[in-house]
């Protein structure tokens, strides 16, 4: 369960990546404020990923 659930994981941040890459790009950001962007959507989807590995865990 747990390895299906890392590789599960592991596609949603890949996607969630790439469509930041194209938000970026269609509204032109600047370069010194894509890490910012990338970092806390990053941040958040792991932690909404961990929460719900945790909450499938335990139920």
């Amino acid at each position: 369960m747990a390895i299906v659930f890392v590789l599960f994981s592991l596609f949603i941040l890949f996607l969630f990546n790439t469509l930041t890459h194209r938000l970026c790009l269609q509204t032109e950001m600047s370069k010194e404020r894509q890490p910012n962007v990338f970092r806390t959507i990053n941040i958040l989807i792991t932690i909404l990923l961990i929460s719900s590995y945790i909450e499938v865990l335990y139920t």
